[in-house]
């Protein structure tokens, strides 16, 4: 997990010349808040799956959950990069994000109960989890938890001024 500030960027071709590059702080607080995510993996043929689903951003990284015979869970066994995205689903007003990244197996029981704390906390009680054997367990099924760290980030401002940044971790 990163917790490195970004190298932070306006790509001036996309933003309004009277706009400044979004502050990361933004960005994380964005990603804090934000309910639905669409993942993107690529299937072992190539094609790819995108699905909506829950993350929580703990220690500088997004996490997610999914069953291990779930479509995301097979596709990331054979490639674990991922790109997560958030915002709205409006032209005009809103801040979208697309994060990319590799997705890691967390394991780690100590580290998995503080996650579901956060699963719990954001989004309530039918989210609670118990962690025993490295997954999360809800009703009579488990679910592998994943982290990405950000590689890179883009931030997209919609309506006037429209703009544009990218964070890049090194």
């Amino acid at each position: 997990m990163t917790h490195d500030e970004p190298q932070t960027r306006l790509d001036r071709r996309y933003s309004d010349p009277t706009v400044t590059a979004t502050p990361w702080p933004r960005a994380v607080a964005l990603l804090e808040s934000a309910e639905l995510f669409w993942i993107s993996t690529v299937r072992p043929d190539g094609r790819p799956h995108v699905t909506p689903l829950p993350a929580v951003w703990s220690d500088g990284a997004l996490h997610f959950c999914t069953g291990a015979e779930e479509r995301k869970a097979l596709n990331l066994a054979a490639n674990p990069q991922v790109v997560l995205t958030t915002g709205t689903s409006t032209w005009n007003e809103g801040y979208d994000l697309v994060v990319e990244g590799e997705a890691v197996r967390v394991t780690d029981d100590v580290r998995l109960r503080a996650l579901a704390a956060g699963w719990e906390a954001k989004y309530g009680e039918f989210w609670h989890f118990e962690v025993r054997e490295g997954c999360f367990h809800h009703g009579g099924g488990s679910a592998l938890v994943f982290s990405v760290a950000p590689r890179t980030v883009f931030g997209f401002g919609k309506g006037e001024p429209f703009s544009q940044t990218r964070w890049r971790f090194t």
